[in-house]
């Protein structure tokens, strides 16, 4: 019991004794830790007073720079303003003495003016009187002389008007043709297609004769359904296995031989039937035609068109001239003004696009009235084409004025395609009636003896008085001649006018 007591108040003494030790460390750690924030708290109060004296300074300095920037800024606006001052003191002094001098013009002008008036009134006054006296002295009317003095005029300087023609003609004739000769040229060496011309009817083989009478059907109504359904004759002759479609135009008969065939091959022939392969014929040759004109701007590089537009094209496959496919012709033309232009260095896009939309009047029949240059201007202005393009269409046959470089090569190329050998053809009617229109144009003119058309067409010869005629009026004369042609006759290609002078003397000796 008392070792329970002592090792108790052992115990107990051990706490005290502990308590009390840590109270003083507790105590001393404490003043220590209170030293150290009283030392932390001095250095950070110097701290903060150093970083705002540097604020401080950095502050006024910052302040200092924005005053002498700022100064600077005024000095400098001072300055521009005081130089535009002396500008606009300038320019009202050079207006004033622009007023000046406009007051001093008009005020010129003006006495001018009244002296002209007087001078003229004079001059008219002493016409007056003169022709007063010409007429007593002459008995003849003002008119009358001055028809005299122009005729009198007309014939004296007729010669050296000639010699100044003859002198500037031949000053830039033989360069002017080089260089298009080269143009022309080179252009044709890089595109020279292969043609053959277009017919008005086209030929169908069947397997056998009995097949004829089958598309005749009993007493013809198939051969009447056929015609009337399809709009083409249907020429049915001794000529073995094969019937002649007819029409002049190629889209119908293009139609109907599709409709022939497909007939032939299914072997049922009857009204119906006509109808229902005229449709699917019909419907062929639709895509065709879209598929054409795709190709046609592919070929050409022409892009961006309007879809109506490239199916006008299409159409062109199937509508001639003069024998020559539209279609080809227009393709033709676009290439060929695309290498002139490049040659000439214009430019060779726009080109291309008038020149293949040239002829894109011909695609609609003739239920519209009009040109087919009105027509393709009226579709091009309908569809957004722009003023240059549409005036490319209306000045390639000359209904207007060229307003482009480039309307220029389009009417050129035109030209170059219809009239190479062999691209169209002309029936004999016209042919001769153009003929003697040339030989009568070339003999309406004074000192013409006569004249013969000569290479079909293509050359004028034209005989004048020796006596009365020289070189150089004989040049002038020619010039003459091939302008009164371009005016009154459409012609393709180049037409060459030669006027011969020759004098003979004869003599015998007997």
């Amino acid at each position: 019991m008392l070792t329970y007591i002592i090792s108790g108040i052992a115990f107990l003494f051990g706490l005290t004794l502990g308590y009390v030790i840590s109270k003083r460390k507790i105590e001393k750690d404490l003043f220590k830790a209170k030293k150290d924030a009283e030392h932390i708290i001095k250095e950070a109060e110097k701290e903060a007073n150093e970083i705002k004296k540097k604020a401080i300074i950095e502050s006024r300095e910052e302040i200092h720079k924005l005053r002498e920037e700022w100064e600077r800024e005024r000095r400098a606006r001072e300055e521009e303003i005081r130089h535009s001052e002396e500008r606009l003191i300038k320019r009202e002094e050079m207006v004033a003495k622009r007023e000046e001098l406009l007051d001093k013009k008009e005020t010129y002008i003006e006495e001018l003016r009244h002296e002209l008036e007087l001078k003229q009134r004079n001059i008219l006054e002493k016409e007056k009187e003169l022709e007063e006296k010409f007429q007593k002295l002459a008995g003849i009317t003002s008119e009358q002389a001055k028809e005299m003095v122009l005729e009198e005029a007309r014939e004296k300087y007729e010669y050296e008007i000639a010699k100044v023609y003859s002198q500037i003609k031949a000053r830039y004739d033989e360069d002017s043709e080089k260089y298009a000769k080269k143009v022309i040229a080179d252009a044709i060496q890089r595109y020279a297609p292969e043609y053959s011309g277009e017919i008005t009817i086209s030929t169908v083989m069947l397997p056998n004769d009995d097949m004829k009478g089958r598309l005749i059907g009993r007493e013809g109504r198939n051969i009447r359904a056929f015609e009337k359904v399809t709009g083409v004759d249907l020429i049915i002759d001794d000529t073995p296995e094969m019937v002649t479609v007819s029409c002049f135009n190629p889209l119908r008969r293009e139609i109907a031989r599709r409709t022939i065939e497909k007939l032939v091959a299914d072997g049922r022939i009857h009204p119906t039937r006509i109808e229902e392969m005229y449709e699917k014929s019909k419907a062929e040759v639709e895509k065709i035609i879209k598929e054409a004109g795709q190709e046609a701007t592919f070929v050409t590089g022409v892009g961006g068109l309007h879809p109506e537009i490239i199916k006008l094209l299409g159409r062109l496959k199937f509508r001639t001239s003069y024998g020559q496919n539209v279609l080809a012709h227009s393709i033709e033309v676009a290439l060929i003004a695309g290498l002139i232009a490049s040659e000439l260095g214009l430019n060779v896009e726009k080109t291309k696009r008038g020149a293949l939309l040239h002829d894109i009047g011909k695609a609609l029949d003739h239920e519209v009235e009009g040109s087919h240059t009105v027509i393709g201007a009226e579709i091009l202005k309908r569809y957004g084409e722009s003023k240059e393009i549409i005036n490319m269409v209306m000045a390639h046959h000359g209904e207007e004025e060229p307003i482009t470089p480039e309307a220029v090569i389009v009417a050129a190329a035109d030209a170059l395609s219809a009239a190479r050998p062999g691209a169209r053809r002309e029936d004999v009617e016209n042919y001769i009636k153009r003929l003697f229109k040339l030989e009568e144009i070339a003999k309406s003119f004074k000192y013409v003896e006569n004249a013969y058309a000569i290479q079909a067409g293509r050359e004028v010869r034209v005989i004048v008085q020796p006596d009365k005629v020289d070189d150089t009026l004989a040049e002038k004369l020619s010039h003459d001649i091939a302008m009164k042609i371009e005016e009154e006759l459409q012609y393709p290609g180049v037409l060459k006018v030669v006027v011969i002078r020759e004098k003979r003397s004869v003599a015998y000796a007997k």
